[in-house]
C-alpha cells in the first residue's frame, strides 16, 4: 500500500516554535511513533506531508524510505493529501495516518487494512463518551453514509458517540477523483478529507470500519497537557507489559522507558528509574531508585544502587554499582566488580573482582583482576590536547589520593603508597611511593580568627 502521514499543522496550542509533530513522547517525536508503526506494514511508498516549521520536519525525519510533500498554505486535510498524490502508486490503496496520533497499534491498522482490501473505503472509528470536537460517523441502516465535522453537525448528530479517528484507507484512483472535486464550503473554509465519504457512497464504493482495542490508540495531541497525558498512558502500557513478564516494579506509575527495555527473570526496579535507548537487564538484577540507564547491558545478579547514571556501558554478573556512581560511554565492567559512591568510569575496562569504592575517576584505563583503587584516586588521562591510557595489572593496590599520569603502567601485584603521583611505570610486586619527607614544625601556631 501507499501510506500518507499528515504532519503539516502548526499546533498553536502547543505554544512552541517546534512543529507539533516533533514534540516527544518517551523520547521519540510523535510523528516518529507513527512512522515506526507505519513501517510495520511494509508500505510501497511512505509520504510525510509537512508545512509549518519549514524544513524542521524533513530534517528530523530524513530517511531513504520517506518522501516529503510540502503543504503551503494549509487548506485542510483534503488539500494536504492532494500534495502526496505525485508520490503514490495508483495501483495500490492509500492509507492515511495523522502525525499527531502516536499510540495507534500495528494490529489495529492491520485490521483496518484487511477489512478494506483493495477496493473498499475503510475508516478506523472509535466510540467516545465525550465526542466533542470530533467528526461524527453517520450511519444509515448500519452502513456509514457520511462523516460530519463537529462544527457542521446538527444537534442530533452531536449526540452520536462514534467518531472518525482520521485514519482511513481507500483505492488511490478513486481518492484522486474525489479529491479533485472537493469543496471548501463549510464553517472552516477548508477542504475536508472526510468529504470523500459522501462521494464514495455516491459512487457505490463499499464503506467498512474497524475499531482499535483501546480508546487511547486514537488520541491525538493538541496541547502540552494532552502530550503529558499521552506520555503517562504510554508509560503505563510499558509498565503493564513488564509486570506481565514477571518484572517487579515497586511503583508502576514511576518508571519511564524511552526506548527498549528487555528484562530477564526476577528483576526488581525501584521508583523513578529512566531507561533510554536499548537496555538489557539479566536475571536477578536489582535497579535502585532514580537511576538513569541508557544503551547498556546489565548482567545477571548485578546490583545497581540508587542514583546511578549508566550510559553506553556494560556491567558484569554480580557487580555492585553505586550509589551515586557514573558509568560513562565505554565502561566495561567484568564479574563482581564494585564501583562505589561518587566514582566515575569512562572508556575503561575493569577486570573481575576489582574495586573502586569511593570518590575516584577512572578514565581511559585498563584495570586487571583483583585490583583495589583507593579513595580519591584519579587517572590523569588528558594533557590538554591528547588522551592517554593507564594500565593497572592484576592484584595491584592503589593507595588513596593517588594520581596516575598517563601513559603509565602499574605492574602486577604492585602497591602505590597513599598520595603517590605516578609519572613513571611502577614495577610489579614492589611498593612505589612519591611524596615529600614528612616534617613536623615545632612551635607552629594555628591561625586564630580575627575579631
Amino acid at each position: 500500500m501507499n501510506i500518507v502521514i499528515l504532519a503539516a499543522g502548526m499546533g498553536k496550542r502547543m505554544r512552541s516554535d517546534v512543529p507539533k509533530v516533533l514534540h516527544k513522547i518517551a523520547g521519540k517525536s510523535l510523528v516518529n511513533h507513527v512512522l515506526d508503526t507505519a513501517r510495520g506494514l511494509s508500505p510501497a511508498s511512505l509520504v510525510v506531508i509537512y508545512g509549518h516549521g519549514g524544513q524542521q520536519v524533513p530534517t528530523a525525519l530524513a530517511a531513504d524510505d520517506v518522501s516529503f510533500a510540502k503543504q503551503e498554505p494549509q487548506l485542510g486535510t483534503g488539500h494536504a493529501v492532494q500534495q502526496a498524490l505525485p508520490f503514490v502508486n495508483d495501483a495500490l490503496p492509500t492509507l492515511i495516518l495523522a502525525g499527531d496520533v502516536p499510540l495507534t497499534k500495528l494490529s489495529s491498522l492491520q485490521s483496518l487494512v484487511t477489512a478494506a482490501g483493495n477496493d473498499k473505503l475503510g475508516i478506523l472509528t472509535v466510540d467516545l463518551s465525550d465526542p466533542t470536537g470530533y467528526g461524527r460517523i453517520v450511519r444509515v441502516d448500519g452502513k456509514i453514509s457520511e462523516i460530519v465535522e463537529h462544527k457542521d453537525a446538527t444537534p442530533a448528530q452531536h449526540a452520536i458517540n462514534e467518531v472518525n479517528t482520521g485514519i482511513m484507507i481507500m483505492p488511490t484512483t478513486k481518492l484522486k477523483q474525489w479529491l479533485s472535486t472537493l469543496s471548501n464550503n463549510n464553517a472552516q473554509g477548508e477542504y475536508y478529507l472526510t468529504d470523500v465519504i459522501a462521494k464514495a457512497v455516491a459512487d457505490g464504493v463499499e464503506l467498512v470500519s474497524a475499531q482499535p482495542d483501546a480508546e487511547w490508540e486514537t488520541l491525538g495531541v493538541n496541547s502540552k497537557t494532552q502530550l503529558a497525558q499521552l506520555e503517562r498512558l504510554y508509560q503505563q502500557n510499558q509498565a503493564a507489559v513488564l509486570l506481565e513478564n514477571g518484572v517487579t516494579l515497586l511503583d508502576p506509575a514511576r518508571i519511564d522507558i524511552r526506548g527498549t527495555l528487555v528484562c530477564g527473570r526476577d528483576v526488581t526496579i525501584d521508583v523513578g528509574c529512566i531507561f533510554e535507548g536499548h537496555v538489557t537487564i539479566g536475571d536477578g538484577v536489582h535497579i535502585g531508585a532514580y537511576s538513569i540507564i541508557k544503551d547498556a547491558t546489565i548482567a545477571n545478579n548485578a546490583s545497581i544502587k540508587p542514583y546511578c547514571h549508566i550510559d553506553e556501558s556494560s556491567v558484569g554478573a554480580a557487580a555492585q554499582i553505586g550509589p551515586y556512581a557514573r558509568l560513562r560511554p565505554g565502561a566495561e565492567l567484568a564479574n563482581d566488580v564494585h564501583i562505589g559512591n561518587f566514582v566515575e568510569v569512562k572508556k575503561s575496562q575493569i577486570g573481575a573482582f576489582s574495586k573502586a569504592n569511593h570518590l575516584a575517576y577512572i578514565g581511559d584505563a585498563t584495570i586487571g583482576e583483583r585490583v583495589n583503587v583507593g579513595a580519591g584516586t584519579i587517572t590523569c588521562n588528558y594533557d590538554g590536547v591528547n588522551k592517554f591510557r593507564t594500565v593497572i595489572e592484576d592484584d595491584a593496590f592503589i593507595g588513596s589520593d593517588s594520581q596516575l599520569i598517563a601513559p603509565v603502567t602499574v605492574g602486577k601485584g604492585a602497591t602505590l603508597g597513599a598520595g603517590t603521583t605516578l609519572s613513571k611505570d611502577a614495577p610489579a610486586g614492589q611498593l612505589t611511593v612519591s611524596r615529600a619527607k614528612q616534617v613536623s614544625v615545632p612551635g607552629w601556631q594555628r591561625p586564630v580568627k580575627k575579631k
